[in-house]
């Protein structure tokens, strides 16, 4: 199967109500998104325009960096990728299956186990039920658990938490690998595990689109680096 992204003339807006004479409202939504947004004077009605029209082509064995300012619509398009986001205009269509890495704690349920959490976002991410019991035993290992696992997730640290999410996100393969900047989480031990893992997840995906600011990580892990400004595609450079 050819794994594949496709956006033609993709736009996205965000409908903002009663903001009409609130200037300081005004002020922040502005500086969100560059000043750009539309406005209805009659309803107090305004609506930003987090991408305007994106065209890409992004084929297997793409390595993508999305690179911009605060604002400038890199989770907007990571979001529209996954499906999160429908295009307010335009056609977005992908090939292949997708793990988004942008918040791995989307989910998680507090009063439930650890190991309920597993079957629950499994279940979420579409696995079945025997594919989830397969893998559960190796979530486990490499969250470092051990007997808090059949705890509730309310008795962890915010570091277990992040540590059981992140092993139950990153131990399914996918064709698309989607991250809002590279996840870091946990202890020194953990977070050097942690890095070999996204980087065999990297290699392994066919497509990788990663938003970050750090231009360092983006030309040593990325093959084609992509900038955005105000929800345009300003630079996209192989």
């Amino acid at each position: 199967m050819t794994t594949f992204i496709k956006l033609n003339n993709v736009s996205v807006e965000y409908p903002v109500f009663g903001w009409h004479g609130r200037s300081i409202k005004k002020i922040i939504i502005s500086k969100a998104v560059g000043g750009i947004f539309n406005s209805d004077l009659n309803t107090g009605a305004a609506n930003v325009i987090a991408l305007d029209q994106i065209n890409l082509d992004i084929k297997s064995g793409c390595r993508v960096g999305l690179t911009g300012h605060n604002g400038a619509g890199k989770t907007t398009l990571l979001r529209t990728i996954c499906g999160i986001y429908h295009p307010t205009t335009g056609v977005a269509i992908t090939k292949g299956n997708i793990n988004s890495l942008i918040n791995i704690m989307l989910g998680v349920d507090h009063e439930s186990t650890g190991r309920e959490n597993i079957k629950l976002r499994g279940l979420m991410m579409g696995l079945s039920k025997k594919k989830i019991d397969e893998m559960a035993d190796e979530i486990i290992e490499f969250s470092g658990l051990n007997d808090y696992i059949d705890l509730p997730v309310r008795t962890y640290s915010s570091g277990m938490a992040l540590r059981l999410a992140f092993s139950i996100a990153t131990t399914i393969d996918s064709d698309i690998l989607i991250m809002d900047e590279w996840l870091s989480v946990g202890d020194p031990e953990f977070m050097v595990r942690a890095e070999n893992r996204l980087l065999q997840r990297v290699r392994e995906s066919k497509i990788l689109v990663m938003a970050s600011h750090n231009n360092e990580l983006i030309n040593r892990i990325c093959n084609r680096k992509i900038e955005l400004e105000h929800g345009r595609i300003v630079s996209d450079h192989a």
